[in-house]
């Protein structure tokens, strides 16, 4: 498995915490813009895993909610 395989198989419960500890990362004062960078771009990646996963769960509940 691939690392792009296994970012998608990743938990919503994981994606988060990966997202929290990137923009944890970005409050950091000593951070160099390359990490800043990078844990932006992270946190970006984590955030569309979270959003999606949310949003094919909305749509399982609204179809079988009729």
């Amino acid at each position: 498995m691939n690392k792009m395989d296994k970012e998608k198989a990743i938990s919503f419960e994981v994606a988060m915490e990966k997202l929290e500890k990137a923009a944890d990362n970005l409050k950091n004062d000593s951070i160099t813009l390359e990490d800043a960078l990078k844990n932006y771009e992270e946190g970006i990646e984590y955030y569309k895993k979270c959003d999606a996963i949310l949003r094919d769960a909305k749509q399982k509940i609204e179809t079988y909610s009729k």
